[in-house]
């Protein structure tokens, strides 16, 4: 298996911050980054265009239990694959699709073969493996797939934490497996990145980590948290994985979160994120700004005509105002919806930007404590 090619390009000098580059066949991401998740082969209420000029963005998630589901593979490989069907020329990663699966509780079945699961369109019954996960990531043509795994709820005890690794070790030889008897598509080099379990229970996620490192994957991922536990805990379980992961490899922090979430972990040795948060939130008014958290439905924002934030380089959060986004949202225009996306996307990717500057710098840690406090600010 071709091996995605991580170059460090510098350390923090405080912490354990570090900016890297990834170079993949469609185009090379600076790092630490965070990738915007296009769920169903779109990122909701923002245009590609959108994505490349406002937000910048590097590189995008697509997520296979949607895209399995809807459009299906057929039309995918028709289509040339994702990146043709939606008309993006960067980077894609794809999840497995477990995270979605292990969420529909009370509709899904899991055994040694994998999980059985009805769907949430029509109630269909499906059945992913860890085989067939492999094929419609193929299908789908991300640059980075991942493996399937099981991902326990938060408040998991240590018995049900400990079988639910084991599986996900036992499924991750057979994603392997069926990686490298299947060629990739498309033309194009596909990356398998297995992920580490374990819930929050240290010598668990020291055996998953063991175990997913002597894979000798392209890069490594941490799944199972974001999932309600508290703050410490999150940090916690990153810097105790991050300390048992190869540093020559891109590690992937799934599902993370806040602004400061993201700064905190990068902090801890983090290349990559992703999360719903900037675009779900944004649809619900919540703003994070270089100044702080807005909830643009606030009535003290009426007369407000101001930038939404004129602390980053986005013309729509630069030419619109608090006041119009406001009279938007109340209004339920869906434009509204664009402009709170496009800002909060574009958020997100300045600030990973700014901390690689810093970590390049070497005054990562100093300029870290100061943000954080400044972006949990309720405005």
């Amino acid at each position: 298996m071709a091996q995605l090619i991580f170059e460090l390009t510098g350390k923090d000098r405080s912490s354990q911050a570090r900016a890297g580059l990834i170079r993949t066949d469609h185009g090379e991401i600076l790092t630490p980054v965070f990738m915007p998740v296009g769920t169903a082969g779109s990122v909701k209420a923002v245009t590609g265009d959108q994505l490349l000029q406002e937000v910048r963005a590097q590189i995008i998630l697509g997520n296979t239990y949607h895209l399995y589901l809807r459009p299906g593979t057929d039309v995918l490989e028709a289509a040339g694959g994702l990146h043709r069907f939606m008309n993006w020329n960067r980077p894609i990663l794809t999840d497995s699709g477990g995270y979605q699966v292990f969420s529909l509780s009370g509709t899904r079945k899991i055994s040694e073969e994998g999980v059985m699961f009805k769907s949430h369109i029509d109630g269909s019954p499906h059945m992913f493996s860890p085989e067939n996960v492999m094929d419609i990531q193929r299908s789908i043509g991300g640059d980075i797939i991942m493996a399937f795994d099981e991902c326990p709820a938060f408040g998991t005890g240590y018995e049900y934490a400990e079988k639910s690794m084991h599986l996900t070790h036992r499924w991750l030889d057979r994603c392997f497996q069926r990686f490298h008897e299947t060629p990739g598509r498309y033309g194009f080099t596909q990356h398998l990145f297995p992920i580490v379990q374990g819930g929050i229970f240290e010598n668990l996620r020291r055996e998953s980590c063991a175990y997913i490192s002597s894979k000798n994957a392209s890069g490594n991922a941490i799944g199972g948290l974001s999932v309600g536990e508290p703050d410490e805990e999150l940090y916690a379980m990153t810097a105790l994985c991050c300390e048992n992961l190869p540093p020559e490899k891109p590690r992937y922090l799934m599902g993370v979160g806040t602004p400061w979430n993201l700064l905190e972990c990068i902090s801890l040795g983090i290349d990559m994120f992703d999360c719903v948060m900037p675009t779900r939130n944004g649809r619900n008014g919540m703003l994070f700004t270089s100044r702080g958290v807005i909830n643009i439905d606030n009535k003290k924002w009426e007369y407000d005509f101001s930038p939404i934030d004129d602390g980053i380089e986005c013309s729509f959060s630069n030419q619109y105002s608090k006041a119009y986004l406001r009279h938007l949202m109340k209004s339920r225009e869906l434009t509204g919806l664009t402009i709170a996306s496009v800002h909060n996307l574009a958020f997100y990717l300045h600030l990973v930007q700014q901390a690689r500057a810093h970590i390049l710098a070497g005054d990562f840690a100093s300029w870290k404590s100061q943000q954080v406090d400044i972006l949990k600010e309720r405005l």
